[in-house]
């Protein structure tokens, strides 16, 4: 394979984490308008909010089961213009129902379209032989600081959802679709010593895994806990204003862009298990910031903390299961994002309902807890049985080809 296909097959790929980043926070940044214009009422909301990641769960679980007989770049190149439209039909509808089926379009196809890139962004990092994970997983951050700021845009100037979404859809559409000719699909049956070719269930230990379902999960709670309760934490705990309670999402969003931006330098010269080390005690540091914080601005500079710390969690447990499991890596990668969803699930209302019951800076002892055991677990994303860790700790062996 040459050089430069693999270079075209990371951009193309870096277009769709891009393309997917935005399309997501086009939806839930919205989640208010959507509200009004389909006359949803509060008691109903938490379900429309609680189905689109269980949906997206039974999507990736699907997607195990598809990439046995189709490859995954094939399924990619379907999946992303299906999520673009399902966000276009949220816009487009007017009743009730027609939301509903647009949602839950939505739902799946995300689900199958996290694994599948995950699974690409795994085979290509495998064929660089060096990480490249933490980029694709920056372009995603990207693409959600771009579809944030667009939909801020749109709810500015009073815009319609379908007017909002319509631009961004008509770019990224054909950007998707073109690009999708470039992706590389590594057959799993070259791998050294892979042990099932077909990328198949059969190879896959569930118990050799759950360490990075864990960390999975455990990110996740801590990044819901951000996007959902960093404005009330900062208005109601600590005395902010209105406009600077939106400041913690914002940098922390900047902050995680900027750590995966450079996470994979971290990881060729430290390792992976350094890398987890460092983003789990930055993460855990964060959170100590936020429960400690007497005033709003030392509460900013928690969260901030945070982006750094939890960025680099989830792109290093899609990089262990594919290294883990090199000869079925498609069927580990998607039983690793489910609990993607189960973290996302379980995030905001624990944290919600502790808020309530006690107060919000116990509740933030919970996520802190969390990323602190993911140090226990560190250990298990330096496995170098096979795929391109070959040294102490996971360390990265020269890369065999200089792709860029």
């Amino acid at each position: 394979m040459t050089d430069a296909r693999l270079r075209r097959g990371r951009i193309s790929l870096g277009v769709s984490f891009f393309a997917q980043g935005a399309a997501f926070a086009l939806l839930v940044t919205r989640i208010p308008g959507i509200q009004d214009r389909y006359g949803i009422s509060d008691a109903l909301l938490p379900a429309f909010l609680v189905a689109v990641p269980v949906l997206a769960g039974v999507g990736s679980v699907l997607t195990e089961q598809v990439v046995a007989r189709v490859r995954p770049a094939l399924l990619l190149r379907w999946l992303q213009p299906m999520v673009l439209l399902a966000l276009l039909g949220v816009g487009a509808g007017r009743a009730l129902w027609q939301v509903a089926v647009a949602l839950g379009a939505f739902g799946l196809a995300v689900g199958g379209l996290d694994a599948s890139m995950n699974m690409l962004g795994v085979s290509l990092q495998r064929r660089y032989g060096r990480s490249i994970m933490l980029g694709f997983h920056a372009a995603y951050s990207l693409g959600g600081i771009v579809g944030a700021s667009l939909a801020w845009v749109g709810a500015h100037w009073d815009l319609g959802l379908f007017v909002s979404y319509l631009p961004a859809v008509a770019v990224l559409l054909p950007a998707a679709l073109v690009g999708s000719r470039w992706y590389v699909d590594m057959d799993a049956a070259a791998v050294p010593g892979a042990v099932d070719g077909g990328g198949g269930a059969s190879g896959v230990v569930f118990r050799a895994l759950l360490p990075l379902c864990l960390v999975m999960a455990f990110a996740y709670i801590g990044d819901s806990t951000v996007s959902n309760w960093s404005a009330k934490y900062l208005q109601d705990t600590l005395g902010s204003s209105a406009e600077l309670a939106t400041v913690p999402y914002n940098a922390y969003m900047v902050t995680t862009l900027l750590g995966r931006a450079l996470g994979d330098f971290g990881v060729r010269r430290f390792g992976p298990v350094a890398v987890v080390r460092c983003g789990s005690l930055l993460a855990a540091g964060g959170f100590a910031v936020v429960v400690a914080a007497p005033g709003a601005w030392i509460g900013i500079v928690g969260f901030t903390l945070l982006g750094f710390g939890l960025c680099v969690l989830v792109p290093q447990c899609f990089a262990a299961a594919g290294r883990l499991f090199p000869g079925a890596s498609e069927a580990a990668v998607a039983r690793v994002n489910i609990f993607n969803y189960v973290g996302f699930l379980i995030g905001a209302p624990l944290v919600g309902a502790l808020g309530d019951a006690w107060n919000y800076r116990g509740a933030m002892l919970v996520p802190l807890g969390m990323v602190l055991v993911t140090l226990v677990y560190a250990r298990s994303f330096g496995w170098a049985g096979g795929g391109y860790g070959g040294g102490h700790d996971g360390q990265e062996r020269p890369r065999t080809a200089d792709v860029g």
